[in-house]
């Protein structure tokens, strides 16, 4: 069994970073997408739980390297692997090898992407390229990595999602597919793997105060916000990181909302 290695080693290899790693006793958590926002409030959350982390981007390497940093300061290692998750043999390229080698305790997915508009305007390439990287990449990722978790019958598994995928949202009509349909898939998976010592949860987000949020107009969407104001991104960290640690576990197959009663 091997752990992950303290620092980044960026060996550019097919459109990923090669991980290497050095034996640990930690647990270990595999974050999709732990470099900005909400993942990198997670990252940091699950560091604090005691989680070695291994985190992935797209393309952010200079953020990746700053949260690395400050896990390492927390005292935990982190490994970062770079590659696209809508690109299947990338995603297989980078975990294949590294999930069979250390089965990750906690697996976060926590990818995604925007690309708005009104749907009677929205071209192919914006469904597509948010349907691609939101919804299939969850296949490509959980896919290469369930079965070294099934076989160890034992390990966490966090989908965020949103809001938009329980209620809708104007305007967001691929997002909102791709988010309704990590929701399903998450409640079918928790069906199949629950015997096997596998916890499969759903935390879907209301507006979050990210970058991802940062030039919508506040004063048309605080009145529709009982709290009257944004979530943080460490509110969601919390959610994700009791779903991944707490020891007294008998939530599965749950979406829990973290939206200031945005959707009640």
């Amino acid at each position: 069994m091997m752990a992950l290695i303290r620092g980044l080693y960026l060996l550019e290899f097919h459109g990923f970073i090669e991980v290497n790693m050095t034996k640990s006793n930690n647990k270990l958590a595999l974050v999709i997408g732990g470099s900005r926002g909400i993942g990198r409030a997670i990252v940091l959350r699950l560091a604090q739980e005691g989680f070695d982390i291994w985190l992935t981007c797209r393309s952010n390497i200079e953020a990746a390297k700053e949260v690395q940093a400050e896990v390492e300061k927390i005292g935990r290692e982190c490994a970062i692997s770079v590659f696209d998750i809508a690109d299947h043999k990338a995603v297989k390229a980078a975990l294949e090898k590294q999930v069979d080698e250390r089965v990750p305790d906690a697996v976060v997915y926590n990818a995604g992407i925007t690309k708005d508009n009104l749907f009677v305007f929205m071209t192919k390439d914006e469904w597509d390229s948010v349907l691609h990287t939101n919804l299939d990449g969850f296949y490509h990722v959980m896919h290469t990595v369930i079965f070294s978790m099934l076989r160890e019958k034992r390990g966490r598994i966090v989908i965020v999602s949103s809001t938009s995928g329980e209620i809708g949202q104007a305007g967001q009509v691929n997002y909102s597919a791709s988010k309704a349909g990590l929701i399903g898939a998450a409640k079918a998976l928790a069906r199949e793997v629950a015997r096997k010592n596998i916890w499969v949860n759903v935390v879907a987000p209301g507006v979050i105060d990210t970058e991802m949020t940062k030039d919508l107009p506040k004063d048309k969407i605080l009145p529709m916000i009982p709290m009257q104001r944004y979530g943080t991104a460490d509110e969601v960290a919390s959610i994700v990181a009791f779903l991944c640690a707490e020891k007294h576990m008998y939530i599965h197959g749950q979406v829990i909302g973290v939206n200031g009663g945005l959707a009640i």
